[in-house]
């Protein structure tokens, strides 16, 4: 990669640094309650009052949590549950009940204005993505038939494991067995009802898989070089950015570029597992707290540069009662006891006197990958298996696949390089082969991870493009 000019880094420092205060977007928080220890709704709601958060995103519709968020002031996104898609979906009436027993019994003191219908719909384990349309719309019409459809909104977050590719971001893509019976009419209602595509998103995931190739001042909103798109000539200076580019870069190859964007997660945790690189309260504390200076202070993406967004923090409290790693149950920004786990702000205000603390972070660092060689490959077939590229699924496809392994993706590239060991011989189809199999290798082998769209298999013999040998382990 070139390096910026001095000018396009001193421009890029002052967009990062500068603490000027325009119009910009919202920041609002998510309040989950899947712990045992924390205050009554009353007091959440002036905890957020006190913050100065002005919108709440809840994973359920309370009757204690909206009764007691009447006359805050404070917006309101609800939740179906996954678990009552089904339902929604086949009876209209169940819709219609639901929305008049935990929406319009509550509205307009308690400001609700959006529903999320399912969470993640897609990587739900109970298979509920084939009800999701159909359950969006019916709980459309039990709006419509309480008059409250030009006011509360109707969407579903999705996780970015819903795109095919989202590397670069130009290529962002939606997986291919989803655009036909999901995304398109999804796209289409949100369209015709005036809402807009909520997606989680989460630096920190690509950071914990990645930190030998994704810088951590990229992840965290900090000066940095930036990542040239190659497809589009646009520079990233954050993983956050290019993350929500490729959503859009998605939606446009539908055709769907009037669509707007609500991030209904995103966060970072304070504390993980001895393998859960980059979780510490200071990579915390900067994610949020250079997250939150990057959406007030206005400006969209560089891909959407006047698409100023509404961004849902992840999450209001440390969760006990979670499952899952360490770090599931350290996302909060304030403990149970309503003190704060790291000091940010939330508001323009409190920008004013924000600045983001460098300190080393226990598992932050940068990890230096090990050296691939060209050779020292086993000889022997027990166990073991390369993923190589596949010719019939030509250049194009093949060059996608090999961008996103060797970005986002987290491959070890650098023997493909000029002048490195296996960079002859000097094909699409070679050096994916080298790409593919590093990914393959870096995940254990796992399922799915010798795929890339149909342009990958799995091989039980040594494979050799030219003097090149592809390594069994990383």
């Amino acid at each position: 990669m070139a390096p910026p000019s001095r000018f396009l880094s001193a421009f890029a420092s002052l967009l990062l640094f500068t603490p000027f205060f325009a119009d910009g977007g919202s920041i609002g928080v998510n309040y989950g309650r899947i712990a045992d220890n924390l205050p009554s709704a009353v007091k959440v709601v002036q905890l957020l009052k006190s913050q100065g958060l002005s919108r709440v995103k809840v994973f359920d519709a309370d009757p204690s949590v909206l009764r007691s968020l009447a006359g805050s002031g404070i917006k309101v996104t609800v939740d179906l549950p996954n678990e009552m898609l089904s339902s929604a979906a086949k009876k209209p009436s169940f819709a219609a009940a639901w929305v008049q027993r935990n929406v319009a019994a509550y509205h307009p003191a308690t400001e609700i204005e959006a529903i999320a219908v399912g969470n993640e719909v897609f990587v739900d384990t109970h298979n509920t993505t084939k009800f999701l349309i159909q359950a969006m719309r019916n709980i459309h019409q039990a709006l419509v038939k309480s008059n409250l459809h030009s006011t509360i909104k109707v969407s579903s977050p999705i996780a970015l494991s819903a795109l095919q590719n989202s590397y670069p971001s130009s290529a962002g893509s939606f997986r291919q067995e989803l655009v036909e019976p999901v995304f398109r009419p999804m796209l289409e209602f949100l369209r015709e009802t005036g809402s807009y595509l909520m997606v989680n998103a989460y630096p920190f995931f690509a950071y914990e898989a990645n930190s030998d190739v994704i810088s951590l001042d990229y992840a965290l909103f900090r000066e940095n070089p930036g990542n040239v798109d190659a497809g589009n000539g646009l520079r990233y200076f954050s993983l956050f950015d290019a993350q929500i580019d490729a959503v859009f870069a998605a939606m446009s190859a539908l055709k769907f570029d009037d669509i707007e964007m609500v991030v209904s997660e995103t966060g970072w945790p304070s504390k993980g597992d001895g393998t859960e690189i980059g979780a510490s309260v200071a990579n915390a504390a900067a994610y949020n707290g250079n997250l939150v200076r990057r959406i007030l202070t206005g400006g969209g993406t560089p891909l959407r540069p006047k698409a100023d967004l509404t961004v849902y923090l992840f999450a209001l409290f440390n969760e006990d009662d979670k499952n899952g790693p360490t770090s599931e149950r350290n996302y909060g920004l304030f403990y149970p006891n309503e003190e704060k786990v790291y000091d940010i702000p939330f508001t323009s205000e409190g920008l004013k006197k924000y600045k983001d603390k460098r300190a080393p972070a226990t598992g932050g660092g940068h990890v230096t990958a090990p050296p691939v060689t060209g050779g020292g490959v086993s000889r022997s077939t027990t166990r073991n298996t390369w993923c190589v590229a596949s010719g019939e699924a030509g250049e194009e496809k093949l060059q996608a696949a090999l961008d996103f392994a060797c970005g986002e993706g987290g491959a070890d590239c650098r023997q493909i390089q000029p002048g490195a060991a296996c960079f002859k011989p000097n094909t699409v189809e070679a050096h994916a082969s080298f790409a593919f199999n590093s990914y393959y290798q870096r995940n254990e082998r796992a399922g799915g991870s010798c795929y890339f769209g149909g342009a990958a298999y799995v091989v039980a013999q040594p494979p050799k493009y030219g003097e090149c040998e592809l390594p069994t382990r990383y």
